[in-house]
């Protein structure tokens, strides 16, 4: 894998996704932040409402990252819709604090609230 590659996939950071329409089969593409936890790499976001992309991954996991601010690589990529509510609870409350800077008391206040309506996906590489 080339080196800027790995050092983006390192950092995390705002990305674009394809997805795939589950009922149109066109390409969607979205800017979105992914987070690096210990070498996997998950998507999320804010709990409270539904999202098309979460639903198309849902249809078809393969997408498409597209790295961007200096670094013009797209990378193939499958996902995996995490639903397991104990491994959302561990991965969002660490994105939240590691990635967000939310305290962690906060965090435990309300983390059920984000386990029941925030998405939650780990991608890797594909092939």
């Amino acid at each position: 894998m080339d080196q800027s590659l790995e050092s983006a996939l390192q950092r995390g950071g705002i990305v674009d996704i394809t997805t795939t329409g589950r009922k149109s089969g066109t390409a969607r593409r979205i800017e979105i932040y992914f987070h690096n936890l210990d070498g996997r790499y998950y998507i999320t976001g804010r709990p409270g409402f539904s999202r098309d992309w979460i639903a198309n991954l849902v249809a078809d996991p393969a997408m498409t990252v597209h790295f961007k601010r200096g670094l013009t690589h797209d990378l193939a990529a499958i996902a995996d819709v995490i639903t397991d509510r104990d491994e959302k609870r561990r991965v969002i409350g660490r994105v939240r604090v590691e990635s967000w800077g939310v305290d962690p008391a906060e965090v435990e206040a309300d983390i059920e609230h984000w386990v029941e309506t925030s998405p939650l996906i780990e991608f890797r590489p594909a092939g």
